[in-house]
């Protein structure tokens, strides 16, 4: 879930990978990994990410049922 969500986000944003490994001051390589679920982002990572692309962790990480679960609207929160 995380590494499709990601993807999806960034092009959405109109962002290269490229953009996202420098923005992460990490290598190309390295950030495909994340997009191709071979490889997790660090704790700071993960809110990084979250903040480029301006959404929550809770939607990278696919925790869309448990914060509806919860009385959370994602689109009014994301």
């Amino acid at each position: 879930m995380f590494s499709t969500r990601l993807k999806e986000m960034r092009k959405l944003r109109g962002y290269t990978a490229q953009y996202m490994a420098t923005q992460l001051h990490t290598g190309i390589r390295n950030y495909r990994k994340y997009e191709s679920n071979d490889a997790k982002p660090t704790l700071d990572g993960l809110i990084l990410l979250a903040d480029i692309l301006d959404v929550s962790i809770d939607y990278l990480l696919g925790r869309d049922n448990f914060l509806r679960a919860h009385g959370i609207n994602l689109e009014e929160n994301a």
